[in-house]
């Protein structure tokens, strides 16, 4: 099994990433594995992933193989989030400077058009737990130590770290400017059952404006609990990938997988309009096939992504033949939530991704306009609450 995976993996990387000191060569975008959406209308659809790992923490790949996957799954920008104070590999790669990863990852960067964001992973044990901290000015910052006497001890190293007080790291990272946000919150050492509850430490940081998001989605995981945290404390909802290994062998994306990413609504594909929007708390989680968000972006995302593109009568009859077109990566769920029936099929339609389906709607008479009200299955604005998208069009 291992040969068929290395078989696989090897010439994707000689022809998609750079190897040695060059930059990340752009994909070919035919493989299908780009994740796209529609710009909404009144900002620019981003793709990012806020939460990844290198060499240079406990990830397995170099941080321009990071770059070289992210421009293959056509994210607009990433962050290369290494914990500060768990080093596994600081024996093998010894280096004081935190900042080393993003560095790297931006000389891979090169000219392409992919925002690489400076970022790190505060790592405590609870209350604190996990925090990322992106558009950072200085990662050496929020650590009080550098390379340690014994760096193949890294429990030791490790808890030696924890003693500076986590609560002073995200002050300092607030100092920084930085976008704070609580990682994976359904981690068993501190929600044994899965159900994350918000500890004091988060509460307080939230109430004061030091932590501004929380993720939702975590590579295989999404937790509701975690959603209605974030509506509830009023934080940003952030989807990531938390990768360790490949891109390819964590989401299979060459089997029509995807990593978990943020959708951002920025107004322009810039650093500094993603790191607004963050604050401003417009984004939408794609977690799977599933879209998560606040009702005021999923709501035009789902406007943008799914169009009537032409009602007809069919023939003599009263019956209207209607052409929906999905613009977007998700396959759309949806339930009729109006009196019309549909000739051959039922009131469950899927509209895949990328594609243009036919509904052939009954009616008793014939009018000049048309009007179908849908309850979108795979999105969600609260936990167990999907949105509505609304179809109106002149019969021809």
């Amino acid at each position: 099994m291992q040969i068929k995976k290395a078989a696989f993996i090897l010439p994707m990387l000689f022809s998609a990433y750079a190897l040695g000191h060059g930059t990340a060569t752009k994909p070919d975008e035919s493989d299908g594995r780009r994740i796209d959406f529609p710009d909404t209308g009144k900002y620019q659809t981003l793709v990012v992933d806020l939460h990844t790992h290198s060499v240079f923490s406990d990830g397995h790949v170099w941080p321009r193989i990071r770059v070289g996957e992210a421009l293959r799954d056509g994210l607009d920008a990433i962050a290369i989030t290494e914990h500060l104070e768990w080093q596994p590999h600081l024996a093998d790669i010894p280096h004081s400077d935190r900042n080393r990863a993003y560095n790297d990852a931006v000389e891979a960067a090169g000219d392409n058009e992919i925002l690489v964001i400076a970022g790190s992973e505060i790592t405590r044990e609870v209350p604190a737990g996990h925090m990322n901290a992106v558009f950072i000015e200085d990662a050496n910052k929020l650590l009080q130590f550098g390379i340690p006497e014994d760096p193949s001890d890294a429990v030791s190293n490790y808890t030696r770290a924890g003693e500076w007080p986590a609560q002073q790291a995200v002050e300092n990272a607030n100092v920084q400017g930085a976008f704070v946000f609580w990682n994976h919150p359904w981690w068993s050492r501190q929600t044994p059952n899965g159900i994350p509850v918000i500890p004091e430490f988060h509460t307080n940081n939230a109430k004061k404006g030091l932590l501004h998001g929380i993720e939702i989605a975590n590579g295989n995981a999404y937790s509701e609990e975690a959603f209605q945290i974030a509506l509830d404390h009023d934080l940003t909802m952030i989807g990531v990938s938390d990768v360790h290994n490949l891109i390819d062998w964590d989401y299979k994306p060459h089997e029509g997988g995807h990593r978990p990413v943020t959708l951002v609504f920025a107004k322009e594909a810039t650093a500094d309009a993603i790191k607004k929007a963050l604050f401003a708390q417009r984004t939408v989680v794609w977690f799977k096939n599933l879209l998560i968000g606040r009702e005021k972006y999923l709501v035009p995302l789902l406007e943008a992504s799914l169009t009537m593109d032409s009602a007809v009568y069919f023939g003599e009859t009263e019956i209207v033949q209607i052409r929906i077109s999905n613009r977007s990566d998700s396959d759309f769920q949806l339930k009729n939530r109006t009196d019309y029936t549909f000739m051959g099929r039922s009131d469950l339609v899927e509209v895949p991704a990328h594609d243009t389906i036919e509904l052939y709607v009954k009616r008793t008479q014939k009018s000049k306009k048309i009007k179908l009200v849908f309850e979108v299955l795979n999105a969600l604005t609260a936990p167990k609450k999907h949105p509505f998208i609304k179809f109106t069009g002149q019969l021809e």
